[in-house]
């Protein structure tokens, strides 16, 4: 079983919270703004500024896309633009696979 709560992981929360409202600030947002803009509850906004609790990923996206930013995340998960993941790549399809 897959352990949800680590050190590590809550460490992470609380950075990716931090960073968006880094921009939501950058952005010269309230916090009510924000969640009014991305249709979220206030409470959501803050737990996932604080790192309190895991977001579901649909509001996390909606805070994103709010804040103008949803596409540098979507990008930097994208396999292709990684050197070592195109390297595999190139390898799983060389010997016949997909992707």
């Amino acid at each position: 079983m897959v352990q949800r709560r680590s050190p590590r992981r809550q460490r992470l929360q609380e950075e990716l919270g931090e960073n968006i409202r880094r921009w939501r600030r950058v952005n010269g947002m309230s916090a009510s703004e924000l969640a009014e803009r991305a249709a979220v509850s206030r409470v959501t906004l803050r737990n996932i500024e604080t790192g309190v609790t895991s977001a579901r990923v649909d509001s996390l996206l909606a805070i994103l896309t709010a804040l103008g930013v949803v596409d540098r995340v979507i990008e930097s998960t994208d396999p292709y633009r990684n050197d070592a993941a195109r390297v595999r790549i190139d390898e799983i399809l060389g010997a016949g696979g997909s992707l």
